[in-house]
């Protein structure tokens, strides 16, 4: 009798994650299908803020829910309007409100989609990883935050491909969330910020200045302080060990 259960859960198992590949990739498609992408552009923004700006005065508690919602699923979804949801909700909040809902959306939109590659597709890639990628897995575990806060705090790697790539490797999810949420401060707290000043922007290639791009790079290069601190004061024993068990991966 429990063998039958046995049996009969493992051929549920892969509808569900059919169901669930189905489901992301579907909501992806239809965003495009609908028109969405022209809806949720810069050039539409500026021209509608007025209407947003008056709306949100009327309904602000809707709205505030609404843009919390439509972020989360617009980040979970991967579609490509993190930039104009930032400064919208930057432009209708402000700089504390709007960092709060962007750094709570795109970090529960993120983990969202994490789990759904991890559970849909990380046992399958497992498989079928080579031993140069198992090497560079054990190596990213042992300092899985510091990587990730890098990944998040520089602003070089989309943010849609390191949710999904993040998956694949044996990160623990309270080690990616508080990671998340930690790195991509700085990036919520200058797009809520730009936000407010909507009104002097023409178009996105205003948003991110050298001196702005140098800082999160800095910000970015500081996590890994600790990494390169850690080996350099590894014994050459601790060194020795590392590079055989890198050299012989389970």
């Amino acid at each position: 009798m429990a063998q039958d259960s046995e049996n009969r859960l493992k051929k549920t198992i892969p509808w569900k994650k059919v169901l669930i590949l189905l489901i992301f990739i579907g909501g992806f498609v239809s965003f495009f299908i609908a028109g969405g992408d022209q809806y949720f552009n810069f050039s539409t923004l500026k021209t509608n803020r007025d209407q947003l700006l008056f709306y949100t005065h009327n309904h602000y508690w809707q709205i505030f829910i609404g843009a919390m919602v439509l972020y989360t699923i617009s980040t979970a979804l991967s579609l490509p309007v993190a930039t104009v949801l930032s400064l919208t909700i930057g432009f209708l909040f402000g700089l504390w409100a709007g960092t709060a809902i962007i750094l709570f959306s795109a970090t529960l939109g993120a983990t969202l989609v994490f789990l759904a590659a991890r559970y849909v597709l990380a046992e399958a890639v497992s498989r079928r990883m080579g031993t140069k990628i198992k090497r560079l897995m054990s190596e990213f575990q042992r300092n899985d935050f510091n990587y990730l806060l890098f990944l998040r705090l520089v602003p070089l790697f989309p943010f849609w491909l390191i949710n999904l790539a993040l998956a694949f490797t044996p990160i623990k999810v309270h080690t990616y969330v508080l990671a998340t949420l930690i790195g991509i401060i700085p990036g919520a707290f200058v797009f809520a910020n730009l936000g407010q000043s909507l009104g002097r922007l023409e178009s996105t290639d205003q948003l991110l200045s050298f001196r702005t791009m140098s800082a999160l790079i800095l910000l970015g290069i500081f996590a890994l302080v600790p990494i390169l601190v850690k080996k350099y004061r590894s014994s050459p024993k601790e060194r020795k060990e590392h590079h055989e068990s890198s050299s012989n991966p389970l």
